[in-house]
Order: structure tokens, then C-alpha cells, then sequence
């Protein structure tokens, strides 16, 4: 009997901000941009792509295209989503 199989979305697990905040910490933790974008576009969809998009003045087109792992969001861009979704970028001196 073969096994079915599921798509998962992680966007559907991001119910709480506590778990958004833990979510991008990790994201960015990695320093990796690619998996930044994807991450801020994960919690853009937990969100309401719809909603992030009116909040940022981006079309959903384009917040898609640049919160993609290939997508490559301006700085400007990055702080609007996050702005949008309620966090923010902060500094702190790496370990």
C-alpha cells in the first residue's frame, strides 16, 4: 500500500506571534538572504499576503516574487514586511 502524502505549508503553523518571533530568529540566525526572504514570506502568508501587501503599498505579485528563496527584497522592502507583520529589525553584536 503506498503511502499518501501531504503538502505542508509552515505558514500554517505560525498561529502566534511567539512563534513568528521564533521562526525569524532562527531565519535570520542563518544569515543566509535567501532563507530570510523565505521565511519573511512564509510569515507574510500566515499574515494575509492581501493585507501585507495594502499595509506596504507592494503589490502581492511582487511581495511573492521578492519573499521567495530566489527573491531578493530591497532593504526598503524588508522593513516595510516587517513593519507590516509587527516586528522589526534589530541590531545586536554577534557571539
Amino acid at each position: 500500500m503506498a503511502t499518501k502524502l501531504y503538502d505542508y505549508d509552515p505558514a500554517d503553523a505560525l498561529k502566534s506571534d511567539d512563534a513568528i518571533e521564533v521562526f525569524l530568529a532562527d531565519a535570520f540566525e542563518t544569515g543566509d538572504a535567501g532563507y530570510i526572504a523565505k521565511a519573511l514570506g512564509v510569515v507574510a502568508r500566515a499574515k494575509g499576503m492581501t493585507s501585507i501587501a495594502r499595509a506596504t503599498g507592494l503589490a502581492r505579485e511582487q511581495l511573492y516574487r521578492s519573499l521567495s528563496e530566489d527573491g531578493n527584497p530591497t532593504l526598503e522592502t524588508t522593513i516595510a514586511v516587517m513593519k507590516a507583520i509587527g516586528f522589526q529589525i534589530t541590531g545586536k553584536r554577534a557571539a
